[in-house]
């Protein structure tokens, strides 16, 4: 059954931001409470349009995006991260928000995507953040990443792969995944292994949750 797009009570939405945050341990200002907000009004009424996620209810877009984007943050190394395959903006939007001092990229081979990343990134006044629309195992960019994450992008032998020209010496994969992915790991190149494999738990998400770093071996 396809979920209701109906219109968001925003100071609710305020209040589950505003704990969800505070069980994540992440201190944020109030400006970025009031921005992450907005992006969440942004995503719902863009992807009323153009169908850019599957949940469609503004209140489960904060426990099953937001929230499980932010997530991951205490667990991220450095300050230059590449979110590759970003898509609504996941979880490179949130991530860029609460941490204004990284240098974020999103990068997207989709067009669509990525005028709503960019249009998001204007009305956000997201300083940190820069747009990409290539594919990323063709992209050359002039430097690489402390960090490059990625959120139900593809299988981790894939993933490593496809971006490991762009990670930087001493540099870690984080890829967010749903249960604990044991065959996928195994499937590794034998020249990159698992530095740690956590759990996350995710406020109001009752879905399983994980996240996969990956080094050079």
């Amino acid at each position: 059954m396809t979920q209701a797009a109906t219109a968001p009570n925003r100071t609710e939405l305020g209040f589950q931001i505003h704990r969800g945050l505070l069980q994540l341990g992440l201190d944020a200002a109030a400006s970025v409470e009031s921005k992450l907000l907005i992006y969440i009004d942004i995503l719902f009424k863009w992807n009323r349009i153009y169908n850019l996620t599957a949940i469609r209810d503004p209140e489960k877009m904060i426990s099953g995006h937001l929230l499980d984007s932010l997530a991951v943050v205490p667990h991220l190394q450095g300050t230059r991260l590449l979110d590759v395959g970003s898509g609504a903006g996941l979880p490179g939007i949130p991530v860029a928000l609460a941490k204004p001092e990284y240098e974020v990229t999103l990068l997207d081979s989709n067009h669509k995507k990525a005028a709503f990343l960019r249009q998001a990134a204007a009305e956000l006044r997201l300083d940190n953040a820069r747009i990409v629309c290539e594919r990323v195992e063709t992209w050359q960019p002039a430097g690489k990443f402390d960090c490059i994450v990625s959120r139900a992008f593809s299988e981790l032998a894939e993933f490593v792969a496809l971006a490991k020209h762009l990670l930087a010496p001493g540099g870690v994969f984080a890829a967010m995944k749903g249960v604990s992915p044991d065959e996928e790991i195994e499937a590794l190149p034998r020249n990159f292994r698992v530095r740690q494999l956590l759990r996350l738990a995710v406020p109001g998400l009752a879905a399983e949750r994980h996240l996969v770093l990956i080094e050079h071996a």
